[in-house]
């Protein structure tokens, strides 16, 4: 075809070159073909991804209850946040994503024992990312790169078995809680402020285990945080009930000893003493009853500070893979080819056109 059909003036004649490319369908069918058998290789090189899904529904927490949280939460139909974070709790839903990013959080997932669905055989997650979890081969070159550019006296270590000191991570447990995270997800819905935690792997039994200490994990976490106050309340009234009831029993010792040893004693110099030990004894009993009831009451705090988290979605073994299917691999490569092919066609007799263009000016 003439490369000036292609160009008129200004203008491209993009059905000109759709039929330029037609004409050479052998080529194009080439190069298409090329880019499935390389599409094949890539799909059978690259892992499958298993992801496990739980749905939490927490309990709202004191500060949000009442009509504040009823006009909050109307308003936030129509978008409008009203403050409903701040109420007394410093982490709510909004940010349990940055406490699942944490690598103090991460750090401790290590030491999960997981199986594979087709091995029985308990391992640590650890030990699971070290010998089970396979690579694409194309990723090999840049993993050797890393490792003989790390430093080796930094990675030995630390080696997933703990932070060196509280200031500083190895460069190897870095990398491992980094990899975690890319596989954790959490988001929650600021309307109904449900929980969703989805954990991604390359066996479906582990993706289910870890999504389900996730749960479990962010429950505690949340609960250690609630009633953290409350605990330090009653460990210090309990302290206090043990200390008060140890001096009203030597209260009581001392005053039944004297009464017991004075019996018939008539002199006012006794009868004060009696009473001055039975005020003591009253007031030392006064004060562990007082003790006692401030320990309940913390007690109770604990009781009602503890978070509910009503489970919708339980952790399941997925059936399915989550990555992207192979055939859908197959068919972009194919295409991807196909259409650079296109494009190295249609760049060539534009090329053409404008090199005649200018010998004709020229």
């Amino acid at each position: 075809m003439n490369s000036k059909k292609i160009v008129s003036g200004h203008e491209i004649d993009i059905v000109a070159i759709a039929l330029l490319v037609l004409r050479n369908w052998k080529r194009l069918l080439l190069f298409t073909g090329i880019g499935g058998v390389v599409g094949v290789v890539v799909a059978l090189n690259t892992p499958r991804a298993y992801t496990a899904t739980v749905v939490l529904a927490p309990e709202v927490s004191a500060g949000g209850t009442g009509m504040a949280s009823s006009l909050a939460d109307m308003a936030s139909n129509f978008g409008i946040d009203l403050g409903k974070k701040s109420s007394m709790d410093a982490i709510y839903p909004e940010i349990y994503p940055d406490v699942f990013a944490s690598s103090d959080f991460t750090h401790q997932l290590f030491d999960v024992k997981v199986r594979l669905i087709d091995d029985n055989r308990t391992r640590t997650y650890l030990d699971h990312l070290m010998k089970d979890v396979k690579f694409p081969f194309w990723a090999y070159p840049s993993i050797w790169l890393e490792n003989k550019m790390a430093k080796p006296d930094i990675v030995a270590k630390g080696g997933g078995k703990g932070f060196v000191d509280s200031y500083r991570i190895s460069t190897f447990d870095a990398k491992l809680c980094e990899s975690l995270g890319k596989n954790i997800t959490c988001t929650v819905d600021k309307k109904t402020s449900e929980i969703t935690i989805s954990f991604t792997d390359q066996d479906p039994m582990v993706a289910a285990i870890m999504v389900d200490t996730l749960q479990t994990r962010l429950q505690d976490y949340i609960t250690e945080y609630r009633t953290h106050k409350a605990r330090i309340d009653y460990e210090y009234y309990d302290k206090m009930v043990k200390e008060a009831e140890n001096k009203f029993s030597k209260a009581q010792t001392a005053y039944t000893s004297f009464a017991d040893s004075h019996m018939d004693a008539v002199l006012s110099s006794v009868s004060s003493t009696q009473s001055t030990l039975e005020q003591e004894m009253s007031n030392a009993y006064a004060t562990y009853a007082t003790m006692m009831k401030m320990r309940d009451q913390a007690k109770a705090k604990i009781q009602e500070f503890t978070p509910a988290f009503t489970i919708i979605q339980s952790a399941k073994i997925p059936h399915r893979a989550s990555s992207r299917p192979r055939s859908v691999t197959v068919l972009l490569f194919a295409f991807m080819f196909g259409f650079v092919y296109s494009v190295r066609v249609a760049a060539k007799h534009l090329w053409n056109a404008k090199s005649e263009d200018n010998f004709q000016v020229a």
